[in-house]
């Protein structure tokens, strides 16, 4: 026998199945698709206000930033160091004690065999300018042919370049500026010690905070990849640009040039400026070369053969010992080097590719920023 159907409870009844669905082209959808474009904007708009900001901070804290960073890039090379001497019992503090006294012996020597060539040049470019410019007297003389002949056309009177004033260096220049470069070295090598000893305390401390065992794990895996793989395209940097400067200046020497070792120094340290640095020390080397030497091929040999040295480097061996990973795209490095050279002026530009290669290194392994490692590699 078959009862009475049972009664549906009205709460039992699906609440949705009585909101229509919005029409295509109705008031409700136009206003969401309106609601959400404005929402868009607004958040295109604060993220440039976000990026503008930090630019400028970036920009006013530079005398406290780029010491930050140089030492934090120089702790990340000299780390594999320390943790080697921590591995075989060598306290921290002692392998990052000689580490920092062999940095400071090297840079002192340097700047002892260097500083009296620099100086020599310095004062002497007015000289050499002079003389320099009668050799291209007999390129120069057509173009100057050609200019009084358009002067003269259009009616006007032949001008003369001003003569330049002479530079020159005083000892209260010296003195003045002593303090500062000393404190600021002083400030780097602190922070190369405090990281070098201080930098696995810190690694402890951000693990700690982590929220659960899989972000913990999570940051260190990230932390101590990139501190590898960091450090090991700085240490190569290094090795290639110091290779290519101890080659420069034996090149020089066999060219019987004036002061190598200067210019081979000039050679390593403008070769972080991928680029623009062996430009810079083509030209260079092509106008010493020029006021050295009577003869045009003898003065332009030392040049070619270092375009021709940095040619070779950057498109061979580099890559090849770099690997694919640490390629990057020309017009991101060149775009690189023009924000940071605007921003902190040469120690931008010098520091502006690793900083570019951390970044990628980073992107790579945070969730939603992957788009800028694939954006910036080759």
């Amino acid at each position: 026998m078959n009862g009475p159907d049972p009664v549906v409870a009205p709460a039992a009844v699906d609440a949705s199945a009585t909101v229509p669905a919005p029409i295509a082209g109705s008031p409700q959808l136009r206003f969401a698709r309106s609601l959400r474009r404005h929402l868009l904007a607004v958040r295109v708009v604060l993220n440039a206000l976000l990026v503008l900001a930090l630019l400028y901070t970036v920009t006013i804290s530079r005398v406290l930033l780029i010491p930050l960073v140089l030492a934090a890039f120089i702790g990340l090379a000299l780390n594999p160091i320390v943790a080697s001497g921590a591995r075989h019992r060598l306290p921290r503090w002692l392998t990052a004690s000689v580490l920092v006294v062999a940095l400071l012996a090297g840079l002192g020597a340097g700047v002892g065999a260097l500083a009296q060539p620099a100086l020599g040049w310095f004062h002497g470019a007015p000289a050499a300018i002079r003389s320099f410019v009668p050799k291209l007297r007999s390129v120069t003389k057509p173009l100057e042919a050609a200019n009084r002949a358009t002067q003269t056309l259009v009616g006007g009177p032949v001008r003369t370049v001003p003569q330049s004033a002479t530079v020159a260096i005083s000892a209260w220049d010296v003195v003045s500026t002593a303090p500062k470069v000393l404190a600021a070295i002083l400030t780097v090598v602190l922070l190369v010690f405090f990281f070098l000893v201080y930098g696995d305390s810190l690694l402890r401390r951000l693990v700690e905070i982590s929220p659960g065992f899989a972000y913990k794990r999570h940051a260190v895996e990230i932390v101590r990849s990139i501190q590898i793989e960091v450090s090991r395209y700085l240490l190569t940097a290094l090795l290639i640009n110091a290779s290519l400067g101890a080659l420069t200046t034996l090149m020089l020497w066999l060219y019987d040039m004036p002061d190598p070792l200067l210019w081979g120094a000039v050679a390593m340290t403008a070769n972080f400026i991928p680029y623009v640095g062996a430009i810079t020390t083509t030209i260079v080397l092509g106008l010493v070369g020029m006021i050295h030497s009577h003869d045009l091929g003898t003065a332009l040999l030392p040049a070619l053969t270092f375009a021709g040295m940095t040619a070779i480097e950057g498109n061979l061996i580099t890559p090849m010992i770099q690997g694919h990973r640490m390629r990057l795209s020309p017009i991101a490095i060149l775009i690189w080097l023009l924000v940071w050279g605007w921003l902190w002026g040469i120690p931008g530009a010098l520091l502006a590719v690793p900083m570019l290669t951390s970044a990628k290194l980073i992107t790579e392994r945070v969730r939603g920023w992957g788009w800028f490692a694939v954006m910036v590699q080759r």
